[in-house]
């Protein structure tokens, strides 16, 4: 019953893909319409669903009670990084691809893929749960994914970090949402209503997007090297099975988390890689095409990946 619970969700998403995929095959959309509907998406649409949620779902109490779920992910964060490091160091990942590699192990699509997975899967009672994962998921792709990134150049130069980067409009939202929270500070209906319609904008467009970008890639484009191979078993095998462990072992010491965080923990680490991927690894003259290879490859495997690992969370965790 859960898995095919999880395949109807999936199917849902895949479908919205999809039709993102067509209009711009058929060109409904101009060229320049994926970046207009990223940043709609990154710095309007997102931060203000997640002002909502936080206010809609989390309460003091409950704000204290999420700081296990924290350890989990900054611990599975940590773990997948050293995986990442040997896997790079053993199959001999050369520069130019060695950071674009490791972030496919260790850092997820939060945004266009896990947020509208987690509503499909769990509904809006979970958001506050995602919330965890997204947090310390970006904390890491900005504060060391991007850096790694950043100083894997083939030709040997460094680039400057946008430090700025650091506080993307998502978690300015959410940590604007904590401070309205803890200070008790009152919404007018009228922008809880607007901020909720933009909100709900974030997931039908984050799939949209999704399958403009596939669209562009083209999925003839994919192929299967000994690289890309080995960063989809550490992004798919060996990130969801390292929280997952954590999850079920380290609950002695560390406290067990209610079952639906739990779940939402373990399906954000089996999703795809992060979309941003090709533009970083252009700013660091890096393998633009490996990135893009990865980005796509993991967007179309990970409607196979998931319910297997929803299914497994589902019959631990229950």
């Amino acid at each position: 019953m859960a898995f095919l619970n999880s395949v109807e969700s999936v199917v849902t998403i895949i479908l919205m893909i999809a039709l993102g995929f067509v209009l711009r095959q058929r060109g409904w959309f101009a060229d320049s319409f994926s970046g207009n509907i990223s940043r709609l998406i990154t710095n309007i649409a997102l931060p203000a669903s997640i002002f909502v949620s936080v206010l809609k779902f989390l309460t003091r109490d409950k704000l204290v009670s999420l700081s296990g779920g924290l350890v989990y992910a900054f611990l599975s964060f940590a773990i997948s990084y050293l995986v990442a490091y040997i896997l790079a160091y053993v199959f001999k990942v050369r520069p130019g691809r060695k950071g674009t590699f490791i972030n496919v192990v260790v850092n997820a699509n939060t945004i266009f893929i896990g947020l509208p997975l987690n509503v499909a899967l769990f509904g809006n009672q979970a958001l506050s749960y995602f919330l965890v994962y997204y947090v310390m998921n970006t904390i890491s792709t900005w504060a060391i994914g991007a850096l790694i990134i950043a100083n894997d150049r083939p030709d040997k130069g460094q680039k400057a970090f946008n430090w700025k980067k650091l506080l993307p409009a998502p978690l300015v939202g959410f940590l604007v949402a904590l401070v309205f929270l803890l200070l008790a500070i009152p919404v007018p209906d009228f922008a809880t209503s607007t901020l909720t319609y933009v909100g709900n904008l974030v997931t039908p467009l984050s799939l949209i997007y999704i399958g403009i970008v596939l669209a562009d890639a083209g999925l003839t484009s994919i192929h299967f090297d000994k690289d890309t191979v080995v960063a989809l078993v550490g992004r798919f095998i060996f990130a969801p099975t390292v929280m997952l462990t954590l999850l079920v072992f380290a609950g002695g010491f560390l406290g067990h988390l209610p079952h639906l965080e739990a779940q939402t923990l373990a399906v954000q680490a089996a999703t795809p890689a992060l979309a941003v991927l090709p533009i970083l690894a252009n700013e660091a003259n890096g393998d633009v095409k490996y990135a893009t290879n990865v980005v796509t490859t993991s967007t179309v495997l990970f409607v196979v990946i998931v319910p297997v690992v929803n299914t497994i969370a589902t019959l631990l965790f229950k």
